[in-house]
C-alpha cells in the first residue's frame, strides 16, 4: 500500500509514520515544511519526502495523490490562540487548502482518511459524544475560536456527501486530545500557543506561572499517541472495508481530568522527576479570565468525552494507557527534548 501524508511532520504524522515503517511494507510519501521530527524515518528507502508547502506544491501534491492508494491530509492550525488571532488564516489552511486535496481524491478516486475533531461537538452537552448521534454546537459568531471547529465540521459534510453518492471512498477519525513526545516545541509554548499540556510543562520548566483559565474548570480525556495511533493502523488497514464511510472517535474516556487537575497532576510530577527534584523555586498555578489569556473572540469548551463503542467494535481496539503514565511520558520527553534550553 502507498500512503501519502501531507503533515507528515506533524505530531500525528510523525509518529504515525515511524508506526507504519516498523510494522508493516507500505511505502509512506510525505510532505512538510520540515523534518526534524522524523528522525530515522527520513534514512528509511520506503519512506520518501518532500520539503515542502501545500499553498506552493500543488502539483507535487496533485501527482503523489494520483499514485498512492490512501491519503492523509494532517495539515492544520489546531492550536486555540490562533484561532482567536488568525482565523482567516484558520480557514485558508484548514478548510480551503484541505477541500483542494478532497477534491482530488474524487477526481483520482482515492481513498481518504481524513482528521476531524473533538472540537467539532462544540457545546454538545452528552454526557458522551457519540460520532453518529450527538449534535454538533457551537458559539456565536463572534466568538471567533469556532472557526476551527466549523471547517472542520463542513469538511466531514463534504467529504460524507461525497463518500455516500459514491464519489469518495473515506474513513472520518476524531482525536480527543492525543498528547506525547514532541507534541509542541517549546518555541511555540514559549509564545503562549501551544496546546495545554505542553503549555503547562513548558510554564513549569521556565518558571513561569501556570494559568488556569475561568478557573481550569473545564474537563479534557487525554489519549497518548501510542494509543491513537495503534486504533489509527487499523483505520488504514481497514479489514474487510470495515472503516468504509464511518465516522470513528479516537480518545480515551477513562483518562478525563479538569485542567485544574491537569496543572496539579503535571507540577507534582515535575517536582518529582530527578532533574527538577531540587529546584529552589517552582511555577505558581492561577487563575486568568479567557478575556485576558485568549482576548474577546474566545469561549470555552467545558466538556469534551468520547464514546468509543465503534471504535471498540469496529476495530477491536481500546486505549491502555492511563492518565498520569500518559502524562508523565509526555513531560519526560519534553524535558529531554529541551534539556539545556532554559
Amino acid at each position: 500500500m502507498k500512503i501519502l501524508i501531507l503533515g507528515v511532520n506533524g505530531f500525528i504524522g510523525h509518529h504515525l509514520t515511524n508506526r507504519i515503517l516498523a510494522q508493516t511494507d507500505w511505502i509512506v510519501y510525505g510532505m512538510d515544511l520540515a523534518d526534524d521530527r522524523l528522525g530515522e524515518a527520513v534514512n528509511n528507502p520506503r519512506f520518501h519526502f518532500l520539503e515542502g508547502d501545500m499553498a506552493i506544491n500543488k502539483e507535487w501534491i496533485e501527482y503523489h495523490i494520483k499514485k498512492c492508494d490512501v491519503v492523509l491530509p494532517l495539515v492544520a492550525i489546531a492550536t486555540p490562540k490562533l484561532y482567536v488571532e488568525d482565523p482567516i488564516g484558520v480557514y485558508n489552511l484548514d478548510f480551503e487548502m484541505n477541500l483542494a486535496v478532497v477534491k482530488q481524491c474524487v477526481k483520482y478516486h482515492k481513498r481518504v482518511v481524513f482528521p476531524s475533531t473533538s472540537e467539532v461537538y462544540g457545546a454538545c452537552t452528552d454526557p458522551e459524544f457519540k460520532e453518529d448521534e450527538s449534535f454538533l454546537v457551537v458559539g456565536p459568531i463572534q466568538k471567533e475560536r469556532w472557526i476551527y471547529s466549523c471547517c472542520k465540521q463542513l469538511l466531514d459534510r463534504v467529504i460524507y456527501a461525497y463518500g455516500t453518492r459514491g464519489h469518495l471512498e473515506f474513513t472520518l477519525f476524531r482525536p480527543f486530545n492525543w498528547i506525547g513526545p514532541r507534541l509542541d516545541s517549546l518555541d511555540v509554548a514559549k509564545e503562549g500557543s501551544s496546546r495545554v499540556v505542553t503549555q503547562f510543562i513548558a510554564e513549569l520548566l521556565m518558571k513561569r506561572p501556570i494559568s488556569l483559565v475561568d478557573g481550569g474548570h473545564q474537563k479534557r480525556c487525554f489519549t497518548y499517541v501510542d494509543d491513537g495511533i495503534s486504533a489509527l493502523m487499523k483505520i488504514l488497514e481497514n479489514k474487510n472495508d470495515i472503516c468504509k464511510s464511518e465516522i470513528i472517535n479516537i480518545g480515551n474516556p477513562d483518562n478525563e481530568c479538569s485542567v485544574k487537575e491537569l496543572a496539579d497532576i503535571l507540577k507534582n510530577l515535575f517536582m518529582a522527576h530527578p532533574a527538577h527534584r531540587n529546584d529552589k523555586a517552582y511555577s505558581e498555578i492561577i487563575e486568568a479570565s479567557a478575556m485576558s489569556y485568549y482576548g474577546k473572540g474566545y469561549q470555552d469548551i467545558y466538556s469534551r468525552k468520547p464514546s468509543i463503542e465503534k471504535a471498540r467494535k469496529l476495530l477491536d481496539w481500546k486505549p491502555e494507557i492511563g492518565l498520569k503514565d500518559a502524562l508523565r511520558m509526555t513531560l519526560d520527553s519534553f524535558l529531554e527534548e529541551n534539556k539545556g534550553a532554559v
